[in-house]
């Protein structure tokens, strides 16, 4: 089945010209002949982005890696210096909250004209205006300037303004962690909502967990540059990478998707992560090469090796890692994610205060994990790391991510991801 395209952007280019001084950029516009005073700098470099309708889309790099940019030329707020963008449905932005208030205003007009900038009618808010101030839960305060506004108390309206207008494409940039915790939890839920609604979500946080909740598919920004997109688990373990300097570049055989491809993982709801004896075969792995795990395996409650532990029950997660350097501090490591790839739990050595020792070219050593299995039932996965810090700069010597298949047995679950174990009377 053919989807039909919300947003494609192709080839966006977006430079800025960059001044020493405010001096330079007056000579330069007086005396364009003249010698030129100004170097480019480039936001975005031949950007190509498709997002289909009823497709919910993740952006996420390092800061100035281009985000918001591209978010806010698709929107409109930016010119791109070139390429071309085709939008198809009505957009919902959520990227600057408050951007358009005006701080004289109370709380009802400013609704009203952010409504009338947005092209609805006077009706058309009136009909919306007890959702927003719902939304929004400030109370007799929506009568007061804003000026006399709280933070939190401004960001409550503007993102209740920009979230009940019912938009074909809803765009968000970090807004999601406004407020209080109650008002995040109304924010996720009408987030979910849409998603439900098929609209289609174009999304940026820096929060990988929701990225990898809420997003069919995930594009990896870098210094303006498109690096790789693709299923949420496997770019979020890139972003990773960057992150340490060890992002390996694919060859254009193996990088970036085409529309196939994408339409494919829009219309995919399942990832296959089995092996038959638990161990990922296509591990993604990386480091500096100071240090090398092995021989990782999973005990249960009587040593016995296993992937499969029961819930409630003590196990331990073991590996070995051999040494080819010096390091005045490693930090050994363990994450458990589910397939979607959020990380559920995990720790390290530095956080447990269990090993702050030396270890010398040619060390080995074994490392165990030990604890209760309090996850609920399902498929999870485990990944290991060793790491550390020189000179303030942290250090990536090995990683290994997804590498064992983690099933957890369990004849009780309770809602979420652990179980609390919760004790009842009831008199």
């Amino acid at each position: 089945m053919n989807k039909e395209i919300a947003i494609k952007a192709d080839n966006i280019t977006k430079i800025y010209r960059l001044y020493n001084k405010p001096s330079d950029r007056f000579r330069e516009a007086l005396l364009p002949g003249n010698k030129r005073r100004s170097k480019d700098h480039y936001a975005l470099t031949n950007v190509d982005l498709t997002v289909y309708k009823g497709e919910s889309v993740g952006i996420i790099g390092t800061n100035g890696s281009g985000k918001s940019t591209i978010l806010k030329i698709i929107t409109g707020v930016l010119t791109p210096t070139s390429g071309d963008l085709t939008v198809n449905g009505r957009i919902s932005a959520l990227l600057e909250l408050g951007a358009g208030f005006n701080m004289e205003y109370n709380g009802i007009e400013n609704i009203y004209l952010n409504g009338t900038m947005m092209g609805f009618s006077r009706k058309e808010i009136d009909e919306r205006l007890d959702s927003i101030l719902e939304f929004a839960d400030i109370g007799d305060y929506v009568y007061q300037p804003c000026k006399t506004y709280s933070s939190g108390m401004f960001v409550r309206l503007a993102f209740a303004v920009a979230i009940n207008i019912d938009p074909e494409i809803l765009i968000v940039d970090e807004a999601l962690s406004v407020g209080d915790v109650f008002f995040q939890a109304k924010c996720y839920h009408k987030f979910e909502e849409f998603k439900k609604q098929g609209k289609t979500i174009l999304f940026v946080s820096h929060d990988l967990g929701s990225i990898a909740k809420y997003c069919d598919r995930v594009v990896l920004l870098n210094k303006g540059v498109k690096l790789n997109e693709g299923e949420p688990k496997e770019i979020i373990d890139a972003y990773k990478q960057v992150l340490v300097g060890q992002y390996r570049i694919p060859d254009s055989s193996e990088s970036l998707l085409d529309d196939e491809d994408i339409k494919a993982l829009a219309e995919r709801a399942s990832t296959d992560n089995g092996s038959v004896d638990g161990v990922n075969p296509n591990t993604l792995e990386y480091g500096t090469g100071a240090a090398n795990i092995h021989d990782y395996y999973l005990t249960d409650r009587n040593g016995v090796k296993t992937t499969a532990i029961i819930k409630g029950e003590s196990f331990s997660i073991n590996f070995t890692v051999d040494f080819t350097e010096d390091i005045a501090a490693p930090i050994f490591a363990f994450t458990i994610k589910n397939v979607k790839g959020t990380e559920i739990t995990g720790t390290n050595t530095m956080y447990e205060k269990a090993f702050l020792q030396p270890v010398k070219k040619g060390d080995v050593k074994k490392v165990t994990f030990s604890q209760d299995m309090n996850l609920q039932g399902g498929e999870y996965l485990l990944s290991f790391g060793v790491t550390g810090y020189e000179r303030d700069n942290f250090q990536v010597y090995h990683r290994l991510y997804d590498v064992i298949n983690l099933t957890v047995v369990s004849d009780k679950d309770t809602v979420g991801y652990f179980d609390m174990n919760s004790r009842i009377t009831v008199q």
